[in-house]
């Protein structure tokens, strides 16, 4: 049974404390808005994903009781950065199980200002789920006094620099394109343009990474609504419907750190994995692939991505960005919103945004950082500890 998303709709991602909401409340702005995009109303869901990362246990239901209270399932659902293109998976798994043919996929997350602690308890990574990716990467590299999810993405780029000569304005020229595509969002949290020396030159916080190549903490939520094609022939949705033509979860193996190297702890494995699996579920490559949205929570993650999907040689992504492929009028264009970098990265909703962007993109209702022509696209969803999702995406 095929899957189809109907319906699509995210808040402005905010700068934690910056604006006075609960996340309830974006919640319903989100949930509110796919509903009114899809022409259908909630008593017609029957299932309710949500994802959250740092809210209390059943906010997922505190949440979608502000859109009605129906009675439907609601799962909360905690799967790291990937958290909200896990709710979609399990939204496009009801419908295409034939177990729902309307499912609501809703993510949020309110935040609090500052670096992410990478998981650790109270500072005791002893105790943290990503002790083992940690573990690793400090026999490699040591430990030093920088945001722990910072350090280890960039000791991941400090190997990539060594192994393939990649260059730190190669790694800035990342953010300069997520910061200049992010202009045209209003959604986004930052609208700023900066060059790749004003990039180079911004606050360290863990080299080669400054501050402008760092998805910000971001309070804001996103959802979809995923049917089956009986549901959008019997509502006459066709005009609106866009197909989930695969999607891949991969978690670690081996890969993962039997190398010892940073590059491969922070998932490239996975998302090499899910991307093999999606492009053979499909019958498509990447070569047919006009738009992508991808989880650049550092720069270095951009560029290992472009590997990992196969739109690169090995250790050739600081030589794609450069040359202008993944902006407008090259072979790709990668994050049109910003990206995490400069859209913002909320983590329970950044896979959903992720898909309402593409959305958005596929229908041609992307404004003015539409992506001519745009008839496939490929979202990539990553979490540390881990899992990584791969969607493919057509109109």
């Amino acid at each position: 049974m095929k899957s189809y998303i109907v319906g699509v709709g995210m808040t402005k991602f905010e700068k934690p404390q910056s604006r006075d909401w609960q996340y309830w409340d974006m919640a319903k702005e989100a949930g509110t808005a796919a509903l009114a995009d899809a022409g259908i109303a909630y008593d017609q869901v029957e299932q309710v994903p949500v994802g959250y990362c740092f809210q209390a246990s059943t906010a997922g239901q505190r949440a979608a009781y502000e859109l009605g209270l129906s009675g439907v399932p609601v799962y909360n659902v905690n799967n790291n950065c990937a958290t909200g293109s896990t709710a979609l998976m399990m939204a496009r798994q009801f419908v295409e199980g034939g177990i729902s043919d309307c499912v609501l996929a809703l993510g949020f997350e309110k935040m609090k200002k500052g670096a992410l602690g990478g998981g650790a308890d109270g500072g005791d990574f002893k105790t943290s789920p990503v002790a083992r990716h940690y573990g690793i990467m400090a026999a490699g590299h040591g430990f030093e006094m920088s945001p722990p999810t910072a350090q280890i993405f960039g000791n991941a780029a400090r190997e990539h620099m060594e192994r393939y000569g990649t260059t730190a304005a190669q790694l800035a020229a990342v953010g300069a394109k997520n910061h200049r595509h992010s202009a045209n969002n209003p959604n986004a949290q930052f609208q700023d343009v900066y060059s790749v020396d004003e990039i180079l030159g911004a606050k360290p916080i863990h080299t080669p990474l400054t501050k402008l190549q760092c998805s910000p903490t971001s309070d804001g939520a996103a959802a979809a609504v995923v049917v089956s094609e009986r549901f959008v022939v019997r509502h006459g949705l066709h005009d609106k419907a866009v197909e989930i033509v695969a999607q891949a979860m991969t978690t670690d193996t081996e890969a993962s750190f039997a190398s010892g190297s940073c590059i491969d702890v922070v998932g490239k494995p996975m998302t090499e994995a899910a991307g093999r699996q999606v492009f053979s579920a499909s019958g498509l490559g990447i070569e047919d692939v006009d738009v992508i949205e991808l989880h650049d929570c550092f720069s270095i993650n951009e560029l290992l991505t472009y590997e990992a999907l196969g739109m690169c040689g090995e250790g050739a992504a600081g030589k794609l960005v450069e040359s202008g492929a993944t902006t407008y009028g090259g072979r790709w264009v990668v994050n049109p919103s910003g990206g995490l970098i400069s859209k913002g990265h909320p983590l329970g909703a950044t896979g959903l945004a992720q898909a309402a962007e593409l959305v958005w993109q596929l229908r041609g209702q992307a404004g003015p950082r539409q992506v001519p022509q745009a008839r496939v696209g490929l979202a990539h969803n990553i979490g540390l500890g881990g899992a990584a999702v791969v969607t493919l995406l057509r109109k």
